[in-house]
């Protein structure tokens, strides 16, 4: 029952990762660096000390108790981890939700179930025995998936014109999108590293008297100030390069309305880390393959509301049968992990 939970966890986790960009497309009037830095101090400041002190006794305490070196390791991954939360907006700009999502979170998914048990040095012992095969399948269903629907992109490149492609996309670029999701994709592994790096102040918030299901909140907030950094530097910057930072005081756009769009963005964002850590806490011996489950629920909500959106119109059914194969392959993929980790228990 306790992985079951896990899954149900990870699975609210990914529905709110796959959905949190809806709300941006209701702002008026901003640039992209606007809306994006408007919602990420929800995301990466408001939300986790909110919620973290609401779950997490003497969340201060917490922190303040944490050594140096460990919080910097924590911080630090949240930087790296900043530049593929910085770059991941950008390909849902060239690529749209569906498409978008599948190849980063399929990059994601892959450095940051493999890296952690290979920084640990405990890969072999994962593959000598059943339930770590079963959870490395998984990992390949799952790659496997993300391939399917690199290819259906590749067939909706190729069957639709320029026009019909940027009718729904507006800025859709299948190369320059790539390369963005590619980096994007490796560099957002950086939140699983960071999660590891930080189980001692996990640890340290449970002895503080946090419920185990709470526990990851408390590094959640020093990794997510890393991710702020990086992501503020760079919308600064373009807010004053492009002089958008205007945008804030322009009353000619609904600025109220904007920030409660932006606002709402960035929560839905941070629940998706306030699900994971929860379900994280529930995975039994073999928790990092949890990143993989919250990768491959991300991509599957994503995937629905690219198809809603209607992001594929126009496309052929050769290529709409091939998306829907990914999917299924990436939801089928959940479903092998899960089993892994049932072994395991």
């Amino acid at each position: 029952m306790a992985v079951f939970w896990g899954v149900v966890l990870h699975a609210l986790g990914g529905f709110a990762s796959g959905s949190f960009y809806l709300p941006y497309k209701q702002v008026k009037g901003w640039a992209w660096e606007s809306y994006w830095l408007a919602g990420g101090l929800f995301s990466w400041l408001v939300a986790p000390l909110v919620l973290g002190a609401l779950t997490v006794p003497d969340l201060l305490g917490v922190l303040a108790s944490t050594p140096f070196e460990t919080a910097a390791w924590v911080y630090f991954w949240g930087v790296l981890w900043g530049f593929g939360g910085l770059t991941f907006g950008l390909t849902m700009r060239y690529l749209g939700l569906s498409l978008g999502m599948a190849v980063v979170l399929g990059l994601c998914a892959v450095f940051g179930t493999l890296v952690p048990p290979i920084w640990e040095g405990k890969l072999g012992t994962l593959a000598s025995t059943t339930s770590g095969q079963v959870i490395l399948l998984g990992l390949g269903v799952c790659v496997l998936g993300i391939v399917i629907c690199g290819v259906a992109g590749m067939m909706k490149e190729k069957t639709l014109s320029e026009e019909a492609k940027k009718a729904v996309i507006t800025e859709f670029d299948l190369k320059k999108g790539v390369l963005v999701a590619i980096f994007s994709g490796v560099m957002s592994a950086c939140m699983s590293f960071g999660l590891t790096a930080g189980q001692s102040i996990a640890e340290e918030a449970v002895r503080h008297g946090a419920d185990p299901l709470y526990m990851n909140n408390a590094p959640l907030v020093f990794i997510l100030l890393g991710g702020l950094t990086t992501n503020a530097v760079w919308s600064i910057y373009l807010n004053l390069k492009n002089r958008t930072y205007t945008d804030y005081t322009n009353y000619s756009t609904p600025i109220l309305r904007n920030i409660i769009f932006c606002a709402l963005a960035g929560v839905t964002w941070y629940l998706q880390f306030f699900f994971y850590g929860m379900g994280d806490s529930k995975m039994g011996e073999y928790r990092f393959s949890g990143w993989t489950l919250h990768m491959a629920f991300i991509i599957a909500f994503s995937s629905f509301w690219g198809l809603y959106f209607r992001e594929w119109q126009g496309a052929d059914r050769p290529t709409m049968r091939t998306i829907t194969l990914g999917i299924a392959t990436v939801i089928f993929s959940t479903v092998i992990v899960g089993v892994g980790n049932y072994l395991a228990e």
